[in-house]
Formats: C-alpha cells, structure tokens, sequence
C-alpha cells in the first residue's frame, strides 16, 4: 500500500513536471511576443515540434533540478523562478529596444546593482506586486506540498538521463545537426527578430551560445589583405586646408541617449532646449551621427567610433566588447593609431567601469588610463539619485585637456541622460511641452530638460576650448536615441522611419579654424577619418579604405543606407567592392588572423 502510494506520488510529480515544462515554454514564448497569446498559439501551431522539444528541455531541467537539490521542490521552485525573470527581461527589453534577449545579455549579470538603477521605473508595480505575490505562493506550496524521498541510486539515475538529455539538446542546437534541422529549426543567425521569431525563445537563444560575430567571406587569406593594403595605400587624402599646425588634442565626446527632440513632429517647446546647438551647427561642420542602435547597446556605438569597424556586418544582436574584444590582447583603433604618434590616450565614463567590460576592453584598444565613477565621487549629480552630470563630466575633460603635457586623445561616455526619465531626477523641469498626450507630458518634459543640461554644458565647452593653448578638437555626438515610451514616436509619426528613429547631433568643435562645412549624417565608423581630415592630419590606409566607403556610403547601417543624397537600396558595382574590402578588413580583424594590424595601420 506505501509503495503505491509512493508511485502514485512520484508519478503525479512527473506529470506535474512536465506540465510545467510545457507552461515555462510557452510562457517564454508569449514574453517573445509581446504577450501576445494568438501569436503564441500560431507558433505552436506552425512549429509544433519545436515546441515539445523545447518543452521537454524545460522538463528534463526541471527534473534534474529536483534529484540534485535534498529538497525535491525547491530545484524546480528556483527554475520557475529564473523562467520567469528570463521571461521578463525579454519582454522589456524587446518593448524598450526592439531586440530579445541574447546570451550575451547575461554578463551584465555582474553589474546588478548598476542594472537596478539604470532600469528603475522599468518595471510597473504592479508587475512587482505580482512577482512578490507569486513568490510568496510558490513559498507556500513549497510549505504544503508532501515530502517525497527517492533512493539516491534513483536520484542518481535520474539526474544523469536529464543532464545527458540537456547536453544533447544543446549540442544538437548549436551543431545546426541534421535532427534539428527536421524539426523545422534554422539558425537565422543575421537577422535575430526572425531567429527568435521562427525558432522561439529557447531555440534561438541556444543557438546563440556559440555564435561568432560573422561569418567569414568568401576570398578570406592573406593575399587578400595584402592587396586591399596595397591598393589603399596608393590611395591620396583629402586632407583639409586648414590644419592644425602641430598635433591637436582629440576629444570625443559619446552623450548618452541624447538626439534632437524638436525634430519630433507636433511638439511645441516653451523655448529651445538645445539654443546652443541650432545657433552653433551653422558656424561649425554639424549633421548627424546614423547609430547603428536604438534605445540602447551604447557599446556598439563606442565600438564603430573607436574601432571605425561597422556592426552593418556583424550577426543581429553582437556585442564586440562583451563577446570578442574582451578575449583579445590589441584591437587595432583611433587609440592606437594615436599612440603611435605620440599621444596619450584617456578614457573618462562617469560610470561603473565593468560595464559592458569596459576595464578590459579599454586597454585592449590602447588606452594608458580610465576614469570611472568610483574615481569621481558624488559631487558631479544634480541630485543625490541623478547620474555625474554632462557639465561635470566636460569640466574634468577640460581640465585634463589643459594639464596634458603630450597632445592628448580624450574619450568622454557621459551619462546624465541615461533612462529613467524620472522628473526631478537633473532638478526641476523647466520647458514645457504642449502636444504631447498626458501620460507622456512629465517624460518628455524630463527629457527636455536633461537635453537642456547638455547643451549648456556644450556650451561651455566651447567657451572652455578657447583657453587651452594646444590647438584641440572636439566631436560631439549622441550615440543612440532614448528609450522613450514607445507612444511619443508614434504620435511624431516615426513609426516606419528607420532614418529619424537612428539619426543623433553630430556637432565638431574646435579652437582653431576647422571650417563650417555641413556633415551630413555619418556612421560612427567614420568619425576617425573626418576628425584626422578637419586636423590637417595623414591618414592611415585603412583610414582611406573608410574614406572612399564614406564617399559613396556615409550612412552605413542594417537599419538604412544613406548617400550623399539620402537613403538607396541598390549598391553599385563599385560600392560593393569597397563593402567587400571592407568585410575582409572587418573579418581579419576580429575573427580571423589579423593580417591587417600591420598592413593597414
């Protein structure tokens, strides 16, 4: 009699668990799709075996979570409760940047306590009600249900058939094996939204875990760079009539999250949050920076800047810095181009410097020194929960600037308009804006006036430029637009514009005669060259493979492709041959045997 009941127990927990896994599935799937229920049962629909297979991962996960721990419940317990914190991360992520969750996402686990404050506001709370009360049901049952106890030969037993099958299902996703390939799953690998779309959560995320940043193009060797090295070196500079005189210092200065609001169509502005910019951009060479993100993912941005390498040919959802420069020991860039001219070169992030690896990619690229958060104390915040304010962060770049003894490279990542737009965060809003729907009103007025904090602080650098005495050089650039609330970009109609919904300020200063030639809208993969032209500086060849890209392609994205005079969608003959160099440099340099560090640079 003990003994049935023993099995009937133990049969009812393994029918329990795999109802379970089915539920986490498909929960992760309805968090893929917006909650979107019809969606999901589509999927399922279309896909039904990518479902049951990913449904009995989450079983055989499940199980060996309960033979593992003593306590049989509280394995599963912690599953369910990492499903669902997955689950929702995916889902704010996608609202907030358009994109899913990819493995790579997971690093920035080590900086949690930075995660909390940058997404606070993120999550409603009734949201955090809900996961408190679901919590404390979980604790309960945990509390209620019956102690079940398995002989350790069969928890052995178990535990081993479950791992093995876990492992296989790993191996078999991420070897693109002939059995997953019958159950309808590709790795649609360079566009993740369809990846994550077509295969579901579990799928596309697995088949992440061992993705590169590109694949290699057809042609790759060393004869191949060695002619691109060759055919760019022969290659004349434009190089501009007013130069420099002797070596300028360099600062680049990455705002975050900051483009220009009045562009945003049926908005009016008790005054001008950005007077500074819109009187300035006609007296220097201004335009716009095409980001190749949104909403976030500011390492990629900083990544193109620096490296003048272009995320148009990597993989949907690559983070360089998080999965490949942080293994390297050197990364050819604007850094180390500048060392070997006598520079010295500074990081300066008003923030934690682990994020997005920061501490080690930056003397991967060559950087002598980096200035984070922890060296700067509290004194730059507008108030005590706001970020190191963008005129803190420019008066410690000036004074750097003005102490070097060598001509100096100075790279700025501020942080003052970084998510939340919570009012009262920089002090009170002072711009009203009309137009706008109620719900929005505080949000977009908070941004405004973070936005006014930093043309004031433009401002002032301007003014402060004119009392260093080495001729200096500053560009200025947003590196993505703010995550707002999805509704403000609809209601500007922007909805469908890739162009709009990617183009920041570009603005380039200077304390001695640069011109006032327009920019245009340039990659941030450009940014090196047009700052060596407007200097009076040579290029290196692999500066003039970008300049001749740059020409017939200066807006170069996955989002839009601009010309010189606006968005096309053909390539000719030519400019494919320049992309094809391109992805062949790009390649060699991050995944193949880095030929071009000493031919192009």
């Amino acid at each position: 009699m003990r003994h049935t009941l023993l099995s009937r127990r133990v049969f009812l927990l393994a029918a329990g668990l795999l109802f379970t896994g089915f539920l986490l599935n498909s929960c992760l799937q309805t968090a893929s799709f917006g909650l979107d229920f019809q969606r999901m049962f589509g999927w399922i629909s279309q896909y039904p075996l990518l479902y049951i297979t990913g449904s009995l991962f989450f079983f055989f996960l499940l199980l060996a979570a309960l033979v593992i721990l003593p306590n049989m419940y509280i394995g599963p317990g912690i599953i369910i409760l990492l499903v669902a914190i997955t689950a929702t991360a995916d889902y704010k992520k996608l609202a907030t940047t358009g994109e899913p969750l990819f493995p790579w996402d997971l690093l920035l686990l080590k900086n949690a306590a930075d995660m909390r404050t940058i997404t606070k506001g993120m999550i409603s709370p009734l949201m955090l009600a809900a996961a408190v009360l679901s919590a404390a049901v979980l604790i309960w049952l945990l509390r209620r249900l019956p102690v079940l106890k398995l002989r350790l030969p069969l928890r052995f037993l178990l535990g081993s058939a479950s791992i093995l099958m876990l492992a296989g299902f790993i191996s078999m996703v991420g070897g693109q094996s002939s059995l997953a390939s019958s159950l309808k799953y590709q790795n649609v690998f360079w566009n993740q939204k369809v990846n994550y779309t077509q295969n579901g959560f579990l799928y596309a995320f697995t088949g992440n875990l061992k993705q590169n940043l590109m694949e290699q193009p057809e042609g790759y060797s060393r004869q191949a760079i060695k002619e691109i090295a060759a055919r760019y070196s022969e290659q004349p500079a434009a190089v501009r009539a007013s130069a420099a005189g002797e070596q300028p210092n360099i600062l680049f200065m990455m705002d975050e999250a900051f483009f220009d609001l009045t562009r945003l169509e049926g908005l009016a502005f008790s005054e001008d949050p950005l007077s500074f910019i819109h009187a300035a951009e006609s007296k220097v060479p201004s335009g716009y920076l095409l980001s190749p993100e949104f909403g976030g993912n500011t390492a990629n941005v900083e990544f193109e800047a620096l490296t003048g390498l272009s995320m148009y040919f990597l993989n949907d959802g690559s983070i360089p810095y998080q999965q490949r420069l942080v293994k390297m020991s050197s990364m050819p860039s604007i850094v180390s181009i500048l060392k070997e001219r006598g520079y010295k070169a500074e990081a300066l992030h008003p923030f934690d410097a682990t994020f997005y690896n920061r501490n080690r990619v930056y003397p991967v690229l060559g950087f002598d020194s980096f200035t984070s958060e922890k060296d700067l104390g509290d004194s730059g915040r507008i108030t005590p929960d706001g970020y190191i304010s963008d005129k803190f962060a420019v008066q410690e770049a000036v004074r750097r600037l003005k102490s070097a003894a060598d001509p100096l490279f100075l790279h700025l990542v501020t942080m003052q308009n970084h998510f939340p737009f919570t009012k009262g965060l920089n002090g009170p809003n002072t711009i009203s804006v009309s137009g706008v729907q109620a719900g929005y009103k505080d949000e977009i007025e908070t941004y405004a006036q973070n936005a006014r904090l930093t043309d004031e602080a433009l401002a002032d650098l301007q003014q402060e430029l004119l009392t260093i005495e080495r001729p200096t050089i500053a560009v200025f650039w947003g590196d993505h637009l703010p995550a707002l609330s999805a509704g403000i970009y609809t209601d500007a109609g922007w909805d469908g514009e890739p162009r709009l919904k990617h183009e920041t300020k570009l603005m380039v200063l200077a304390n001695f005669d640069i011109g006032a030639d327009p920019l245009g809208t340039l990659s941030p993969a450009f940014l090196g060259p047009e700052v060596f032209r407007l200097s009076g500086m040579s290029l290196p060849p692999y500066y003039k493979l970008l300049e001749q890209v740059q020409n017939e392609i200066p807006g170069l994205s996955k989002a839009v492709l601009l010309g010189s005079s606006g968005p096309f969608s053909g390539l000719t003959p030519k400019q494919q041959g320049l992309l094809d160099d391109y992805r062949l440099v790009e390649y060699d340099l991050l995944e193949g045997e880095n030929y071009s560090a000493g031919l192009l640079f």
